[in-house]
C-alpha cells in the first residue's frame, strides 16, 4: 500500500485486444503528491494502463477512482488528468508562450489570468527568456521543458508522462531527470511516468510498479525493489543479478548440484522451508580475489573460476567469471579499474545476508511456474 492517502485507486482493471491480454486484473494505489513509475518491457501493458487513466482506452472490467470518484465515467477532456506524449507534440507554428497557453485559451480563461499563469510556469521551468522563440529554435531539453510547462500550466491532479526522456541524449537525460524531480516537487502534482528504462525509473520515482504481460509483479521503493526482488523476472529486469538454483537447507545455505553449498538466507528467516529454490546475489555483493600462484583458493572462497571478460564503466568495472558447474558466468562489480584480466584464476565469495531468496518450489507450483503477482 502507498505511504500516503491514495489519490488514484485502480482495482481489477483488465483490457484485452483480441487474443492479446494487455492488462490482467491490475490493482494499484497511487498517493497524492507521489512520483510513481510503471516499469516494464515493451508489450507489458504499461502504456495501455496510462491510456486508461487518460481516457483514451476503456477497460473491459475493473474500476478506477480519483479522490474517491469514478474516473472511468468522466470523458477524457473533462478529467483532471493531463498526458505528456513521448514526442512532446509541440505546435511548430506557435511560440513557446503560445504553446503553453493553448490549453488555457481553449478553456476561455481571461487573458490576464493566462498571461500570469504562463509567466509563472515559464519561470518554474527556467524558460522565461525563451518565451518568444519557436520550437525549432530550441534544444531537445528545452522542448521537453515546454511540453512539461504546457502540461502543468493547467494544474491537473495527475500528470501522465509517456517515456518522457527517451528522445534525449544521455547527458541531457541525466539533467532532465533532476529537472523532473524538482518540477514535480514545486508543482505539487502527482506524476505517473511510464518507462522501460530501469535507471530512469529508479532515479525518478518514489515507488515503482514492475509489470510483465499485463500483470503487476511487484510494487516497491527503488531501494526495496533492488534489494528484495520478488521472482525471477523482477530480479533479472531490475539491475543485474546472479541467480543460483538449488536446494535451500534448513540450517542455511543453498546446495547447488555439482558446485557445493553457497551462502544463502536460512530457510525459516527467508519465510520458506527447505526445498528447491532460487537465490539472487547482486554483482556488487560478490567479492573477488586472485587465486594464489598454485591456483589454490583460500578458506573464505565460495567459488573459483576463470575471468571471461572485463569491462570498465568509469567509476566501476564489470567482471564475468566462468565457474565449473554453472551454466552462466558469475558477474562481479568492483569500484574503479579491475585488477584482473581475462584468463586469470580467481575466487568468489559473499555473505549470506547479501543473498536474497526470490523463489521456492512452493511459490512456483502455486502459479504454474510464473512469478506471483503483487496484490
Amino acid at each position: 500500500m502507498s505511504p500516503k492517502p491514495a489519490l488514484v485507486r485502480i482495482r481489477g482493471v483488465s483490457r484485452r485486444f483480441r487474443d492479446t491480454v494487455a492488462l490482467d486484473g491490475v490493482d494499484l494505489d497511487i498517493a497524492a503528491g507521489e512520483f510513481f513509475a510503471l516499469l516494464g518491457p515493451s508489450g507489458c501493458g504499461k502504456t495501455t494502463l496510462l491510456r486508461v487513466l487518460a481516457g483514451l482506452e476503456h477497460p473491459d472490467s475493473g474500476t478506477v477512482t480519483l479522490d474517491g470518484r469514478d474516473l472511468l465515467s468522466v470523458p477524457a477532456h473533462r478529467r483532471p488528468v493531463n498526458l505528456m506524449f513521448q514526442s512532446y507534440a509541440l505546435f511548430p507554428h506557435m511560440s513557446v508562450e503560445r504553446n503553453i497557453a493553448y490549453g488555457l485559451a481553449r478553456e476561455r480563461l481571461p487573458r490576464a489570468e493566462i498571461r500570469e499563469r504562463v509567466a509563472a510556469v515559464l519561470a518554474t521551468v527556467g524558460l522565461g527568456t525563451e518565451a518568444r522563440r519557436m520550437p525549432h529554435q530550441l534544444s531537445g531539453g528545452q522542448r521537453q521543458r515546454v511540453a512539461l510547462a504546457r502540461a502543468i500550466v493547467k494544474r491537473p491532479r495527475l500528470l501522465l508522462l509517456d517515456e518522457p526522456l527517451s528522445a534525449l541524449d544521455k547527458n541531457v537525460r541525466a539533467e532532465m531527470q533532476l529537472e523532473l524531480k524538482r518540477l514535480q516537487h514545486e508543482a505539487g502534482i502527482t506524476f505517473l511516468v511510464v518507462t522501460h528504462d530501469q535507471e530512469e525509473a529508479m532515479s525518478l520515482a518514489d515507488r515503482i510498479a514492475v509489470l510483465d504481460r499485463g500483470r503487476v509483479l511487484q510494487v516497491d521503493t527503488p531501494v526495496g525493489l533492488y534489494r528484495r526482488p520478488r521472482g525471477r523476472f523482477v530480479a533479472g529486469f531490475v539491475g543485474s543479478n546472479n541467480l543460483f538454483r538449488g536446494r535451500l537447507r534448513a540450517s542455511g545455505g543453498l546446495e547447488v548440484p555439482g558446485v557445493g553449498v553457497l551462502p544463502a538466507p536460512v530457510g525459516a528467516e527467508a519465510g520458506a522451508t527447505a526445498g528447491a529454490a532460487i537465490v539472487a546475489v547482486r554483482p556488487e555483493g560478490v567479492r573477488l580475489a586472485a587465486a594464489d600462484a598454485h591456483g589454490t583458493v583460500g578458506a573464505e572462497a565460495v567459488l573459483s573460476g576463470t575471468v571471461l571478460d572485463v569491462s570498465f564503466h568509469g567509476g566501476s568495472s564489470r567482471i564475468a567469471v566462468t565457474v565449473a558447474g554453472l551454466e552462466t558466468p558469475v558477474l562481479v562489480t568492483t569500484s574503479g579499474p579491475a585488477t584482473v584480466t581475462a584468463g586469470a584464476r580467481v575466487t568468489l565469495s559473499w555473505d549470506a545476508d547479501s543473498a536474497v531468496l526470490i523463489e521456492t518450489e512452493e511459490t512456483t507450483r502455486k502459479v504454474g511456474g510464473e512469478t506471483p503477482c503483487d496484490p
